[in-house]
């Protein structure tokens, strides 16, 4: 028997093509299949929150960097009172009891209703990347006065407590609240 070489490769040729065709259609990626291994966890943890949470903010060199528009966190804070109280102020605070204490943030809106101060706090979970996340499930701490100008939140280990008046005239008084969810960014 003789070996032609040219007729062997017009033979395999056609199966050659048909083989590295095949291969390529097997390719997958990373874009299209995530991968999680231990290492990747962060962005495991990441893609938790953000399903069930909205991003509300950053930490950056330790200032806060705001992802949601203040005028439109005013507005999620005067839906939550429900109740005809006017937000004219929100911000994120950092609250830390000590350095041992961990810290965590508060979305927290201020305003009027009646003439009255009120107060609206909720804590933001904080991802390792320091992204700030508000969970739909998390608790609010709903301040009234009666009598005081301004009333304080007093914090244990980081924690909302209690609240504190301003002031100390006889009468006055600062009415905490707590309310076990909230449904700040409707869905």
């Amino acid at each position: 028997m003789k070996f032609a070489p040219q007729s062997f490769v017009r033979r395999a040729l056609p199966l050659l093509v048909v083989l590295l065709a095949s291969l390529a259609a097997c390719e997958t990626s990373k874009r299209g299949i995530p991968e999680v291994n231990a290492a990747d966890g962060t962005d495991l943890e990441r893609r938790q929150l953000e399903v069930s949470s909205k991003l509300v903010g950053r930490v950056i060199e330790g200032q806060i960097e705001y992802v949601v528009p203040r005028a439109q966190l005013a507005t999620g804070f005067i839906r939550q009172f429900n109740d005809g109280t006017v937000v004219d102020k929100t911000t994120i605070r950092k609250v830390q009891g000590s350095p041992k204490d961990k810290a965590i943030y508060y979305l927290v809106g201020m305003g009027l209703r009646n003439g009255m101060y009120r107060a609206m706090a909720i804590p933001l979970e904080t991802s390792t990347d320091n992204s700030l996340y508000l969970r739909s499930n998390a608790e609010r701490y709903i301040v009234t006065s009666v009598g005081c100008t301004f009333c304080y939140f007093s914090f244990e280990k980081s924690r909302i407590t209690g609240t504190e008046c301003e002031e100390n005239t006889g009468g006055s008084r600062c009415d905490l609240e707590v309310e076990s969810n909230n449904n700040f960014f409707p869905r």
